[in-house]
């Protein structure tokens, strides 16, 4: 089990950053359930997955892709970035890209597009929304971590539950993003796991 530390003491700046970013805390500290991918001796990085053709460098830094013109079901997804002995990864780089609500990517700007360096402890923390699918592919978000002049791991994560799961070839149970809901709202977690000392 990871001994990275409690989700439930974070602290933000911006008010309206920090309302609307505290709901999965309080969601995944009453659930008491462990996350995934652990780290430990016998853990394994998390998986690498294709950058896919979407990927645009230079995004905005950012915790929340909200912005005017996104629509669609908010997500809130937390966790940690840790080495494979489960300590944490302080400034890494977390660089986020998904589809829209209707399966597209904004291609000639960056919309739902962002990337943020974890806090001292390795968290780091987004506010988006939940993408849709589009032909060929099952929802997902596609991530890039880096630490600190450390090589790149470039992956995707994948919802629970979805029945384009199964049909989708990139897809892995080991990238699934754990999800709880609370009053109408979705919360995921997802810590990465990095294959260094």
């Amino acid at each position: 089990m990871s001994t990275h530390p409690t989700r439930r003491n974070i602290i933000l700046s911006g008010a309206a950053v920090s309302t609307s970013l505290a709901f999965a805390d309080d969601v995944f500290a009453q659930g008491g359930l462990s996350p995934t991918p652990a780290c430990g001796a016998d853990s394994a990085p998390t998986l690498r997955q294709t950058e896919g053709p979407y990927f645009k460098p230079r995004s905005p830094e950012r915790q929340s892709l909200i912005e005017r013109g996104v629509v669609g079901r908010q997500l809130e997804l937390t966790g940690f970035v840790l080495t494979r002995s489960c300590e944490p990864v302080a400034k890494a780089l977390v660089d986020f890209w998904q589809a829209d609500a209707n399966g597209a990517y904004d291609n000639a700007g960056f919309r739902l597009r962002g990337h943020q360096f974890t806090d001292a402890d390795g968290r780091y923390r987004l506010l988006t929304i939940i993408p849709a699918r589009y032909p060929g592919r099952t929802p997902h978000i596609h991530v890039k971590v880096q630490a600190p002049n450390g090589p790149v791991l470039t992956t995707q994560l994948y919802f629970p539950d979805e029945p384009s799961n199964e049909s989708d070839r990139l897809f892995r149970r080991a990238l699934l993003i754990r999800m709880a809901e609370a009053k109408g709202a979705a919360a995921g977690q997802f810590d990465f796991v990095l294959d260094m000392a």
